[in-house]
């Protein structure tokens, strides 16, 4: 199964410091983030691949006609070029597959999570000047085109099909049993967008205890962003005590817990517990 192996720690590091930065340019570029986390996953993802795939994105772009009409129409060409042309769609065995939450992979295979399908379709749509963006439904990413008033979506998952207003109302009571509420329609954010791919990268390892390496970084990635739950921390602390670094995993529970003091004194004292059991295990 691709991707068969993860960077050497050099690169890593230089990934890492790039994924870092761009998370915090004032206006983070949503491919890019996604090509150096596929990098971090995929140990043969080069530079030379990253250029290439965003060369292929553009490429997609310059396929669309230019400036078809309103929201509907460009939701129209997006669906007639990626989804019944090239073929772009999801299937329930993607969501088995790690490579179905890498950009590079999602470009190459035409299939994958319908954020990343949605990926494609932002970044394709978004180089040809559409007005598009991701809309973060729970339990399934879509796209918007226009304003709130004029808002189109269409769902690249099911290559692209127009979403009436009862079809998001049906998706978010199939995931969350809730009504849907007008807040779940707002564009996410880029930064928004690839913590929801880390989450599902880590949800993903979770059910694979043998991929805790996936698990690891995919949570380092998450801390690396500006703003991310302090639990994250803990995560990563369980993550490396689990894969036998007892010492850097309890070093990294005192620090939770110093964190946690303030809030929850004996939540602390059960985290300080657990990072002296660590370091027992040394002996």
């Amino acid at each position: 199964m691709r991707p068969p192996y993860p960077p050497p720690p050099e690169r890593s590091l230089e990934l890492r410091r790039r994924f870092a930065e761009e998370a915090r340019c004032e206006r983070p570029d949503l491919s890019t983030l996604c090509l150096l986390l596929g990098a971090e996953a995929d140990g043969t993802l080069d530079e030379a691949g990253m250029d290439a795939a965003q060369m292929e994105l553009d490429r997609l772009a310059g396929l669309l006609p230019f400036r078809p009409g309103g929201p509907r129409a460009w939701a129209v060409a997006l669906r007639e070029l990626l989804g019944d042309r090239l073929g772009f769609r999801g299937a329930p065995g993607d969501y088995q597959r790690l490579e179905s939450s890498l950009l590079h992979e999602v470009l190459r295979r035409g299939r994958g999570l319908p954020i990343l399908l949605s990926v494609v379709w932002m970044e394709v749509a978004r180089r040809a000047g559409a007005p598009v963006y991701g809309v973060a439904l729970p339990g399934h990413f879509v796209v918007g085109f226009g304003e709130p008033g004029e808002q189109v979506l269409a769902d690249p998952f099911n290559g692209g099909r127009a979403l009436t207003g009862a079809d998001a109302e049906l998706l978010v009571a199939g995931a969350t049993g809730a009504a849907l509420d007008p807040s779940m329609l707002v564009p996410a954010t880029p930064l928004e967008v690839v913590s929801r791919i880390l989450n599902n990268i880590r949800a993903w390892a979770a059910a694979r205890p043998e991929r805790s390496d996936v698990a690891l970084w995919a949570v380092e990635l998450a801390l690396l962003l500006p703003a991310h739950p302090a639990r994250l921390r803990y995560e990563r602390a369980q993550l490396l005590v689990q894969r036998g670094d007892f010492v850097a995993g309890a070093a990294e529970l005192e620090a939770y817990a110093e964190v946690v003091e303030a809030v929850d004194a004996p939540a602390a004292g059960r985290v300080r517990q657990q990072a002296r059991a660590a370091r027992a295990m040394l002996n």
